[in-house]
């Protein structure tokens, strides 16, 4: 009871929106970082590919900026790692343009289409329909990633997209060996691969996966990007490659039309900036929930000294936080020319200050004392690389084509797997999708809204050093930027940020999800203790950082460890 009591009481506190306590005992000055006044005269870039990687830096080569290495690197990565992302997918980016000090987002989400119907997602009996929400074309949302392409070569790039496409061009008419992930990947999806014709044409050659080690070709894709890189916005939104596109996706029950991807446009927004401990983080705003989440646990953090506390209690802190911040996630976030925010509210610090007043300094919250609802076990997809030039231009680009393989879907003579990207509107209100989000009437369905993401492309500028940062992982995109962001501000180089361990809380299911080696025995003891409930996981995340150290004038770049196929290059 008297628990209970307590618990009413600092409730109402944070309801009233009191002062933040905890803020006073452990001051430490937020600042701007130094502006940015020098230049690496070197470049790295971290991908998910080597091929990729090298791409980007071919790019380079031939006089192109970060931008157009990203150009590079992202339409490369849509051939040799189409379960991940592709140009029937969309992407987020973070950037800073070095000869303006102006930093930037690019949003090249993906939208419903016109003709969507709430309806086609459920079953007779109300429930979600998984099938229509993540298989087939109904599935999917148009792509922004052609679109954003463009926008990066027209608008800061310094090469045309024909000289930045042409690695990936190459890459899919002459064919590369696929690695364990895409042929794990397609062994993954055959089934459903082979619901549709032209999928199974391109990712099931003579009626099977491709097999590691033997060249895999897609043609149509090169074509679709020889499109792209001759005719620009119009070699895919409208003309040849459309029309395919349109009648593919009809003839298996879907309803894009020719109006809704000549209306697709990219929105250039402005980046959340948030000032932690002396350190500056830009990241995403909305249609991405992942920066306002960053931003709001880092808001929460502020007031407390991590680097003097214990394992227990600085995992204890981090994990409450995380638990508010998705809470407010699933309530309040959908696309900004939709929905209005509270962005006001939930950036303030002092919100951060009221939230950081629920936090009891050793016990658990259980997530049902919050709001009562439900979730499932987050998933991990997506891709990230980050990139950092000679300049001191920085990309942080996140893209995706949702699920695994998206929608497995492809639109016949195009070579493009579709997206599954409708998956992530809130398609029946406080029902999960694939990730266990939840959401709201902020983010349900309508035509040309775009659907909430986790995506957090971010860059971080220090008093000393400089990090580019992001990685795909579903809803845990979010937890793992936040403790990459820590890590990097705890000194750690370019490898430690991305090896290090993980943990995970999005407030539903009340589950901390633990990567092996994160905590040792008596920390997962004590936080047992706590109320917590800790679940062993396999290793999630694929991080790609590069880090600028601005004292020496040198990158670090690092790709993660978790999965061997990427390369983090400096050159």
């Amino acid at each position: 009871m008297k628990l209970a009591l307590r618990w009413h009481v600092l409730l109402i506190g944070f309801v009233l929106g009191t002062s933040g306590a905890f803020a006073a005992d452990n001051p430490k000055p937020s600042t701007q970082a130094a502006p940015l006044a020098q230049r690496p005269g070197h470049a790295g870039i971290a991908s998910a590919n080597a091929l990729a990687t090298e791409a980007g830096f071919e790019v380079l080569a031939k006089g192109g900026n970060a931008f157009d290495a990203a150009i590079a690197v992202a339409s490369t990565l849509s051939v040799v790692e189409p379960e991940s992302s592709g140009m029937g997918g969309g992407f987020m980016a973070t950037m800073h343009v070095a000869a303006s000090d102006r930093n930037v987002f690019i949003d090249a989400r993906e939208a419903a289409p016109a003709a969507v119907n709430p309806k086609d997602y459920l079953n007779p009996d109300g429930t979600p329909n998984r099938d229509t929400a993540l298989k087939g074309p109904l599935s999917a949302g148009i792509p922004g990633e052609p679109a954003g392409l463009v926008w990066l070569a027209k608008h800061y790039g310094k090469l045309p997209l024909t000289e930045s496409l042409a690695p990936a061009i190459r890459t899919a008419r002459d064919g590369f060996k696929p690695d364990s992930r895409l042929v794990g990947a397609i062994q993954e999806e055959q089934q459903n691969l082979e619901r549709w014709p032209a999928s199974a044409a391109v990712y099931l050659p003579n009626g099977k996966p491709p097999v590691e080690g033997e060249i895999f070709r897609n043609p149509d894709q090169a074509h679709t990007l020889e499109q792209l890189a001759q005719y620009g916005d119009s070699g895919f939104y409208s003309g040849e490659t459309a029309q395919k596109l349109i009648e593919a996706v009809h003839a298996a029950g879907g309803n894009w039309t020719l109006k809704d991807l000549s209306s697709y446009r990219v929105k250039e927004r402005t980046p959340i900036t948030v000032d932690y401990h002396g350190y500056q983080i830009i990241t995403a705003p909305p249609p991405s929930s992942g920066g306002v989440a960053i931003a709001e646990i880092l808001n929460i953090l502020s007031g407390f000294d991590l680097s003097q506390m214990d394992q227990v209690h600085r995992a204890h802190y981090v994990i409450e936080a995380m638990r508010r911040a998705f809470r407010d996630h699933n309530d309040y976030l959908g696309d900004p020319d939709f929905v209005k925010m509270p962005l006001d509210m939930l950036l303030s610090p002092y919100y951060a200050d009221g939230l950081r007043q629920t936090i009891l300094p050793d016990r658990a919250t259980p997530s049902s004392m919050l709001a009562p609802t439900s979730g499932q076990d987050p998933g991990m997809h997506t891709t990230h690389f980050s990139i950092i030039d000679a300049d001191g231009n920085m990309v942080s680009i996140t893209s995706t084509v949702n699920y695994i393989l998206g929608s497995t879907f492809v639109a016949q003579g195009t070579g493009v797997v579709l997206n599954d990207e409708m998956d992530d509107f809130a398609l029946v209100p406080n029902k999960p999708n694939v990730y266990g989000l939840l959401g709201s009437k902020a983010n349900a369905p309508e035509p040309g809204k775009r659907m909430l993401s986790s995506m957090s492309p971010s860059i971080v500028i220090g008093p000393d050093r400089t990090a580019v940062i992001g990685s795909p992982g579903g809803s845990t995109i979010i937890t793992q930027v936040l403790e990459g962001i820590l890590a990097f501000i705890d000194g750690g180089d370019a490898q430690q940020v991305v090896a290090h361990k993980r943990f995970h809380h999005q407030f539903m299911p009340d589950v901390v999800n633990v990567e092996p080696g994160a905590f040792d025995a008596a920390t997962s003891e004590a936080l047992t203790r706590m109320g917590y409930t800790l679940k062993n996981r396999e290793p999630w995340g694929f991080m790609n950082v590069v880090i600028w150290d601005r004292r020496s004038n040198k990158l670090d770049a690092a790709s993660d460890p978790r999965r061997p196929d990427g390369l983090g290059k400096v050159q």
